[in-house]
């Protein structure tokens, strides 16, 4: 019996050596990532330790702008196309959150969606916005509702994409999401995060995989290998934050949650339970589109957007 454990050990260790060997991915500097991923829109800010990176486009007369935040593992670009449809009408805020994009690591190495709730009204205070409409997506959705939550004289309007929050059941999830969540073996994406596994997890993510371009992969696989995000993210899958959802029914402002009814992260039957419990809610379920409508059609969503904000008065 000695004998055997000693060879499964060895044959483990040999199997590792050769999946590192095989997948060996060192990271990219912040340097080299931004020369990448920024453009003339590009900031930087401190905000509680953090540089952020930023963007704050569109209107500059529009005192509610919109605010738009990402979801695990991707940055402000997942907005690229909506905001490009939406900026002649709204002022849009959109960042990378700490352990994402560009904006890298927290010192304090805290990446709860409470933490993430305070340090998005951190990151208005210092812009001097003092309303808004917010958005996010998936993780992102998870920090609007709770920031809604925090600040209800702050929040003007709220829409959800495919938002974090109730109890999952009964979801596929994407490959690298599960990967990520599996104990000891997600240490090895520290060093290993094979281009494959992001191909494979955005597939899974869209409702239409033929969506999922060659130069999409790259920016979510360069930004994921940004010095410091790999053990920044392996910092929040470990360490999973407890939501009460029993506060959502606390929510006033006019909410609207979209929903794509192929998603396989959160199933769209959510939608549902958010329109229960947020009085005077509306939803909308996208046939076709998965965990990130916005990136699959956006002029559908850009147009969702606007009835609802403008039909508000927003």
């Amino acid at each position: 019996m000695i004998r055997f454990l000693f060879r499964a050990f060895w044959m483990l260790v040999a199997l590792l050596s050769v999946l590192i060997f095989i997948g060996w991915e060192k990271d990219i500097s912040k340097e080299e990532a931004r020369t990448l991923f920024t453009n003339k829109d590009s900031r930087f800010m401190e905000v509680m330790g953090v540089q952020v990176h930023y963007r704050d486009e569109g209107n500059p007369a529009d005192s509610v702008p919109l605010v738009l935040i990402h979801g695990t593992s991707s940055s402000l670009h997942t907005w690229d196309s909506l905001t490009v449809l939406l900026k002649s009408e709204k002022r849009i805020i959109r960042f990378d959150l700490p352990a994402f994009g560009l904006t890298g690591i927290n010192p304090e190495n805290r990446y709860g969606i409470d933490y993430y709730a305070t340090f998005t009204k951190n990151f208005l205070d210092a812009l001097g916005v003092r309303q808004c409409l917010i958005s996010g997506n998936s993780l992102g959705g998870g920090i609007a509702w709770n920031f809604a939550v925090k600040y209800p004289e702050f929040t003007r309007g709220l829409i959800l994409f495919d938002a974090t929050g109730y109890p999952r059941k009964g979801e596929s999830g994407a490959l690298g999401f599960k990967v990520a969540s599996l104990p000891v073996v997600n240490r090895l994406l520290l060093v290993v995060t094979p281009r494959s596994l992001v191909k494979k997890s955005l597939q899974q993510s869209y409702g239409n995989p033929e969506l999922v371009t060659e130069q999409l992969v790259d920016r979510y696989h360069k930004l994921i290998l940004m010095e410091g995000n790999r053990k920044a993210a392996l910092s929040l899958f470990s360490n999973p934050s407890r939501l009460d959802t029993s506060l959502i029914r606390t929510i006033k402002a006019p909410t609207l949650i979209v929903w794509g009814m192929e998603d396989r992260l959160i199933r769209y039957e959510n939608a549902e339970k958010f329109r229960r419990d947020i009085a005077g809610s509306e939803s909308l379920i996208l046939e076709g589109v998965g965990h990130v409508p916005m990136e699959e059609h956006p002029v559908w969503v850009a147009s969702i957007m606007r009835d609802f904000i403008f039909q508000k008065k927003q």
